[in-house]
């Protein structure tokens, strides 16, 4: 019974491997990717900082972009600045959420410039990968024009520069335009049973 187990789960391999080789040989293209996290679950930003670490091990310049999120001392923040300065330029441009600002020329005021340094970082030739990280809430709250930044990917962007842009609730625009859209499911959350946000967790 093992053995005839065996021979059948070999076979099954053997004839997905096949398919797949068949099917990578016809990926050969290489591009810049547009990519958005989005979504209610967590992982949106998390997801982007882990391509940050890749990059860093691929020896690929890259940038963040920080919106919204403030002086809130985070472990990426605290971790790429502190250890790798000349792999990672790390920009904040938000002063916090925007229920915590209370401010709306203040929110757009920041928006507006970390769209600015945005656009340096990903037209600057010898950055391979920017991460716009909570772009999407600034998006949301018309902080910045969704025509503008999407025209500007679309037409501004060097061709092999990856951009990913996280954050909740993602502008249709921005997924049209996108190359990758990962949506984040909401299942459980702790923070629905009171336990607020954990160190090496959400921070």
């Amino acid at each position: 019974m093992t053995d005839a187990l065996t021979t059948r789960h070999n076979e099954k391999m053997r004839k997905i491997k096949a398919a797949r080789d068949k099917m990578m040989a016809t990926k050969t293209e290489e591009k810049g990717l547009i990519m958005v996290h989005t979504g209610a679950g967590k992982g949106k930003s998390s997801s982007g900082f882990g391509m940050i670490m890749r990059c860093i091990s691929h020896g690929m310049p890259a940038a963040v972009v920080q919106f919204i999120k403030g002086n809130w001392e985070t472990g990426e923040r605290t971790f790429l600045r502190e250890r790798f300065p000349e792999e990672v330029r790390f920009f904040v441009s938000g002063e916090g959420f925007t229920w915590e600002t209370q401010d709306r020329e203040r929110d757009v005021a920041a928006a507006q410039n970390g769209w600015r340094i945005a656009k340096e970082q990903i037209l600057d030739p010898a950055i391979s990968f920017v991460l716009l990280d909570e772009i999407n809430i600034a998006l949301r709250y018309d902080y910045l024009d969704i025509d503008e930044v999407v025209d500007f990917l679309l037409t501004q962007k060097p061709p092999m520069t990856h951009v990913c842009l996280t954050g909740r609730n993602a502008k249709p625009e921005l997924i049209e335009a996108a190359d990758l859209v990962t949506e984040m499911t909401l299942l459980k959350h702790p923070f629905k049973e009171g336990v607020k946000a954990q160190k090496g967790v959400e921070f």
